[in-house]
């Protein structure tokens, strides 16, 4: 895993040399040079405020499934660290929150990978909630989440068919290959239809909903920052133009399952920028490399501090090997 981070880091690297030579690099710099930073500390701010919301749905969660024993500490520090697989392909990496409730407090991984599974289903809906109000300034956008919107909640409706999903769970258990994980198949199971009930699953979007809501206004602040609206009265225009690209951005990064959709996510952002609000590419550059910084490198950071801090709580080190004495 380590070598894959590292290898995503590079890849990031790669993807902002290759916007900034698209640009034109002493431009963009002026650009960069003329954005008022003053807005820095209220855009991660608002990025912060994503975290904690989410965070409290991931710790709300863990009740759902029976582990109200995890500590609110120990929670927050899992929940940060994951943070870090976010550069992984797919985000698979996220999984690391299970594996640690495993190490820290003896919790299945198939019982608790399901949490995750629930997260990233409704952050993705509630992204798609997002896109929708501002589907209509980019026709082609529409069959892209109306596709994304059947494929989630159709996930969700077979999950709740609990009697169609138990016989099936019967079926592939007289399967030989499957047979040795049928119960950590069933614990799955269990905790994905807990975690995916309606209740739980339109509260889950509902948060998703309010945190996303954070990095919309915080692309906003980026867009006011480099000159293209005022902060206060906001730009309505403006704002559904942002909200909108930061949405559909967003759901192109997890779509191509790219490590923290590096290149997809930026493109999108890029292309829609020139397409929607500003021509000018050193802008819509600019606005890119400054969104990402305060978004997706902000939380890699985060999670790569408290990965770091706390690594023996996740990586306990192997005890030694004890080699037999030899008797002369």
């Amino acid at each position: 895993m380590r070598n894959r981070l590292i290898l995503s880091f590079l890849l990031g690297v790669l993807v902002l040399v290759g916007l900034a030579l698209y640009a034109d690099v002493a431009k963009l710099s002026q650009v960069l040079v003329g954005f008022t930073w003053a807005y820095v500390p209220a855009i991660l701010g608002l990025t912060a405020y994503n975290y904690v919301l989410r965070f409290f749905k991931w710790h709300y969660y863990l009740g759902q499934i029976g582990l109200k024993g995890v500590h609110l500490r120990d929670s927050a520090i899992i929940f940060v660290a994951g943070f870090t697989m976010a550069m992984t392909p797919g985000k698979v990496g996220e999984l690391f929150k299970a594996y640690a409730l495993k190490q820290s407090h003896g919790v299945a991984i198939s019982r608790a990978a399901p949490i995750v599974v629930a997260e990233r289903l409704t952050d993705g809906l509630a992204t798609v909630i997002l896109a929708l109000v501002g589907v209509s300034l980019y026709r082609p956008a529409w069959p892209f989440v109306l596709v994304l919107v059947l494929m989630m909640l159709s996930g969700v409706v077979v999950i709740q068919m609990r009697p169609l999903c138990l016989r099936l769970l019967e079926w592939a258990g007289r399967l030989p290959l499957v047979s040795r994980f049928i119960e950590p198949l069933r614990a799955f199971y269990e905790s994905s239809y807990q975690l995916l009930g309606w209740r739980n699953f339109l509260l889950g979007v509902g948060i998703g909903v309010l945190s996303w809501s954070g990095e919309a206004i915080a692309f906003y602040l980026v867009l006011s920052g480099l000159g293209l609206g005022p902060v206060f009265p906001p730009d309505l225009v403006l704002l559904q133009k942002g909200v909108f690209i930061g949405a559909i951005a967003t759901l192109t990064g997890a779509v191509t399952a790219l490590p923290g959709g590096l290149g997809a996510a930026d493109l999108s952002i890029t292309a829609l920028m020139l397409a929607l609000v500003n021509p000018n590419q050193d802008i819509a550059v600019a606005a890119t490399l400054l969104i990402r910084f305060c978004t997706l490198w902000f939380g890699v950071s985060l999670g790569a501090l408290t990965l770091l801090v706390y690594r023996r709580r996740f990586f306990p080190p192997a005890a030694p090997e004890v080699v037999p004495e030899t008797r002369s």
